[in-house]
């Protein structure tokens, strides 16, 4: 059977076929991908925006939420015409819209322990895109457990982090073994955060999956990229194993079946 691109393929990915790392056969592994966004907000935006553009074959959606017109601010991929509809139905229109040949599986609900292996598993990265704790610690613990990269990215006023979470390296527990303390992060009111912030952090989440699905040498590994746009700058911070991390550490647990948190999102052994 001819897996050649279709000349209508060739005429669409022209521009990063042009590059020596991106031929043809890398552009059918795209096509063949599958990369799970949990959560369809202002990062997801950026992400699922740049999965399709890039032609990642099947692009994953998970989100309980609607769209609200404060959302609108930096979650580009909504419009006004998708206030009061579920964020995961809007996205797909959004994909739908921009490459048709992407497959949207849609995910109407919360990332929780119940099901999220199962949810997981049939994705080759897992991207953080999420915006609270729990949910980002039930993702990172599947994904980890499973062999699947977790791609994180976070989000406060001018400021950004990710990283890339690979198999044989730290984790996100390694990071933030449990809940932070109630008086470290804001709460009770929505966070400020300035529009191009979650989408550069976003692209750049982005970046590290395909060149993850694509075996590109070059990746953000066991580094955390801290970024601050009020002087436009990007720290790296090292980040190692932690050997008591229940994840990945040398006494981890061995299976998604046996995670189970206590109220700061520990896991309990």
């Amino acid at each position: 059977m001819d897996d050649s691109l279709s000349p209508r393929q060739r005429e669409r990915y022209s521009r990063q076929l042009l590059i020596d790392s991106v031929g043809e056969p890398e552009q059918r592994t795209l096509l063949s991908s599958r990369v799970l966004v949990a959560g369809a907000g202002g990062l997801g935006s950026a992400v699922i925006q740049s999965l399709a553009a890039a032609g990642v074959g099947t692009i994953g959606i998970v989100d309980d939420g609607e769209v609200k017109r404060s959302n609108l601010q930096r979650q580009v991929i909504h419009t006004v015409d998708d206030i009061g509809k579920p964020k995961v139905e809007s996205a797909a229109r959004y994909v739908e819209a921009l490459n048709p040949e992407v497959t949207v599986e849609t995910h109407l609900e919360r990332l929780q322990l119940e099901g999220a292996a199962a949810l997981v598993e049939p994705y080759d990265v897992v991207i953080d895109a999420l915006d609270n704790f729990r949910a980002r610690f039930v993702g990172n613990d599947v994904a980890r457990l499973a062999g699947i990269p977790f791609v994180h990215g976070a989000v406060y006023g001018f400021e950004g982090q990710m990283m890339a979470f690979r198999p044989g390296g730290p984790c996100y527990r390694c990071l933030l073994p449990e809940l932070p303390d109630p008086g470290a992060i804001p709460s009770g009111e929505p966070m400020g955060i300035f529009p191009p912030v979650p989408l550069t952090i976003g692209c750049l989440q982005a970046m590290e999956a395909l060149k993850h699905v694509l075996d590109l040498d070059e990746v953000l590994d066991d580094e955390l990229l801290r970024y601050d746009a009020t002087d436009v700058t990007f720290t790296r911070t090292p980040l190692e194993v932690d050997p008591d991390c229940p994840v990945c550490g040398s006494d981890s647990v061995d299976s998604a079946t046996a995670l189970e948190y206590d109220e700061r999102c520990r896991i309990v052994v």
